[in-house]
């Protein structure tokens, strides 16, 4: 969010502020000045532009398709390419992304994850109205695309950081220590941290290189302020620390009088002369108290609490080695030490961190350093009752990751454990407050294994250990026999697809057939191929499977962390195995009732295939799971149904969301989860007692392990149409 209003004041007020630069101009100066010493930096081999990567994501991501999982190696095309131009006008570029979010901060967090879930809702409701893609205007990006970007730049050469505190904090103080450049973001933060110049991306041409840069210097001229009295100006018209409401009444003031003090007051929007009248009012007290810079002025007359949270505010503008703005606490100092950080060793602790830091690993710094995970918007659709949120497809597989990192060599009692704080976006959950997730153990073959062991260890029996606790987080351990059969990032997307098959039990064999297909086939395309791919139109149920594919790459790749990398990282990407256009065609030809044969693009893909299938078959067989035919091809002219659904709809819809109340309580006109004044815990959901017998008449029941399963006296729905 940035200072509420500042950079659309800078735009429209203070336009000599906003200054358009050529980037390769800016850089050819800022290497001539480190060269004659005017900088005291490290980093004078090349001009460094530190990379909110975060805010770019957004930008980076043009691809024509973004509602059918992502066109993922069309967007690393794109980031080679953006990469390349700045390296050819000899930028070195810095990225940043966000690696945690800051308790002081989740009331906002949660803010924007209910507004995206607004959108979401909109966009899905278009889909199924007109069966294509919304335009920009609904736009979301792809599930993941946060996740795996680090990663992608990583294998590009790039240097990524992943952020154990607030990002924008991080970001300005690295810039601020090496004597950067500038920082390319969209935050107008940036401009009152004392740091490099701040950039926009979204002003950036990058075929020229130039963009708008605000000059917090010319700002501060206009206003009237010194740069040291920015963070109490930010703070007093709100930002992500100090709510806008929470300094209303100092607002309040400030126009009052600024108005009793401008007979002909500024010709500024509102909202600019929010800010002139709060500038004026900040340098009254600043002459009149004659204070130390940073300290809140005793005649704000605010509030204990209210003084509290506004120092927290200015304090967090502070930069390591910045002078005359010490409040009393360090906020370079590194976050305190957690209670799940006595169940691992000092090795695992510093492992997690270098590993986070440096992008490498996913899910596992957070969980054991601060017992707290979250994971924001994913496209689901929230009318759709027969497809889980991926939140809950995946909490079984997060719990056993817990266990792995938090139990492994231990005796295995949860008892004084504190639960996993997730904070989990998915229709229905207001995330008033997160749920409470309890670690499982991972039951491996050997006598208690310690996580040291599984790290840091070497030798063939150790590489099959991490390989055996990888796939049994995901119920896979078959798969095993093909590890070095067929290639890695093929044996993942096998692992994925079949942990989903078990886990959802409305999935049918035309999914697996669509899975399975575009997975094997997608090593022959190209990115011009898989855009050229026509769709005749969308199904609102295809799109969310792509995004649960997607969501449980990213629980592969915490899950490979946690068990010591028995597989690359590169095999988990979503570039290697899924393709968001290709996976909705091979979903319209499974359910169109394509011949197999057809389905593939050569003979080498369908044995290649059919050898995939046939050990998915096998697993799912073993566990009591077998997957019918439920063809169901979307309609051709879906403004002809009122209420269309383009999946299938057991017991014929209606009459499914009518016994809900028999099956876990979940409200299908409110949303999954509804959890307000009757929130339970989440697990009466996922765990049911198994004493309780199952109720036939439901339609479902749940099996042993707290899934619900279809009863016998489940039927198929009637045929389209009929």
């Amino acid at each position: 969010m940035g200072v509420k209003g500042l950079q659309s004041f800078m735009e429209r007020c203070c336009p000599q502020a906003c200054v358009t630069v050529n980037l390769r101009e800016m850089a050819r100066r800022h290497a001539a000045n480190s060269q004659q010493g005017f900088t005291t930096t490290a980093d004078t081999i090349s001009p460094t532009l530190v990379v909110d990567g975060m805010a770019c994501l957004r930008h980076w991501y043009s691809c024509r398709d973004w509602v059918c999982g992502g066109q993922w190696k069309e967007y690393i095309d794109v980031l080679k390419s953006w990469v390349e131009v700045f390296t050819s006008a000899g930028i070195r570029l810095v990225f940043f992304f966000d690696g945690v979010v800051e308790e002081q901060k989740r009331p906002e967090w949660v803010k924007r994850r209910r507004r995206v879930n607004g959108e979401v809702s909109k966009m899905f409701g278009y889909i199924k109205e007109h069966g294509e893609q919304p335009g920009r205007e609904l736009f979301c990006l792809p599930s993941g695309l946060a996740t795996f970007t680090p990663f992608a730049l990583r294998s590009m050469g790039q240097q990524v950081f992943c952020t154990v505190r607030e990002a924008d904090y991080e970001i300005a103080s690295y810039a601020r220590q090496h004597g950067s450049m500038g920082i390319l973001g969209q935050d107008s933060d940036f401009i009152i941290y004392d740091s490099a110049p701040y950039l926009s991306v979204a002003k950036l041409r990058i075929n020229s290189l130039t963009t708008v840069m605000y000059d917090r210097q010319r700002l501060c001229q206009t206003i009237g302020l010194p740069v040291t009295q920015l963070p109490l100006l930010a703070c007093l018209l709100g930002n992500d620390v100090v709510s806008e409401e929470q300094m209303q009444h100092i607002r309040n003031i400030a126009m009052a009088t600024y108005r009793k003090n401008q007979p002909a007051p500024h010709s500024a929007a509102p909202q600019g002369q929010v800010v002139l009248a709060v500038s004026q009012l900040v340098s009254s007290l600043w002459n009149r108290e004659e204070e130390e810079p940073g300290l809140v002025p005793q005649s704000l007359n605010l509030s204990a609490p209210d003084t509290e949270v506004l120092q927290k505010g200015i304090r967090s503008y502070v930069l390591p080695g910045q002078k005359g703005l010490e409040l009393g606490e360090d906020i370079s100092a590194p976050p305190s030490a957690s209670a799940f950080e006595t169940y691992v060793s000092s090795e695992i602790l510093k492992a997690c961190r270098e590993k986070h830091i440096a992008a490498e690993g996913f899910m596992v710094y957070n969980v054991v350093c601060a017992g707290v995970t979250e994971c924001s918007n994913t496209l689901e659709d929230e009318e759709d009752a027969e497809l889980l949120p991926q939140a809950l497809v995946y909490k079984p597989c997060r719990q056993q990751i817990y266990g792995l990192l938090l139990l492994l060599g231990h005796d295995g009692s949860t008892v004084d454990l504190p639960a996993i704080r997730e904070w989990f976006v998915f229709p229905g959950n207001p995330l008033r407050e997160p749920d409470m997730v309890q670690p499982v153990p991972v039951s491996l073959p050997c006598d208690r294994p310690s996580l040291d062991l599984l790290w840091f260890s070497t030798g063939p029996e150790v590489s099959a250990l991490r390989l055996t606790a990888f796939l049994s987080i995901f119920e896979c351990l078959k798969l095993s026999e093909l590890h070095g059969v067929i290639d890695d990032s093929l044996l993942a997307a096998l692992c994925l697809v079949t942990y989903i098959v078990l886990q959802v039990q409305t999935l049918s064999q035309e999914d697996v057939d669509a899975y399975l297909s575009q997975a094997v086939c997608l090593r022959l395309k190209s990115p011009e191929e898989l855009q050229q791919i026509e769709l005749p139109l969308l199904s609102s149920r295809a799109v969310q499977l792509g995004s649960l594919y997607v969501r449980g790459l990213s629980h592969l790749l915490g899950a490979n962390t946690a068990s010591g990398c028995p597989l690359p990282s590169a095999a988990l990407m979503p570039w290697h195995s899924f393709d968001g256009r290709l996976f909705h065609s091979k979903y319209l030809l499974a359910h169109s009732g394509t011949e197999t044969t057809k389905l593939l693009d050569s003979d080498s893909c369908l044995s290649l295939f059919l050898q995939l299938r046939v050990k998915l078959t096998e697993i799912c067989r073993k566990r009591g799971r077998i997957l019918p035919s439920r063809p169901n091809a979307p309609q051709q002219r879906p403004k002809t149904t009122r209420h269309r659904h383009t999946g299938w709809s057991p017991g014929g819809g209606e009459a499914w969301r009518g016994r809900r109340d028999e099956a876990g309580g979940h409200r299908h006109e409110r949303g999954w989860r509804e959890r307000g004044d009757e929130r339970r815990n989440q697990s009466e959901y996922e765990n049911r007692k198994q004493s309780q017998p199952p109720k036939q008449s439901s339609g479902r029941s749940y099996n042993n392990r707290g899934r619900y399963q279809l009863a016998p006296s489940w039927s198929l729905p009637p045929a389209p149409g009929t």
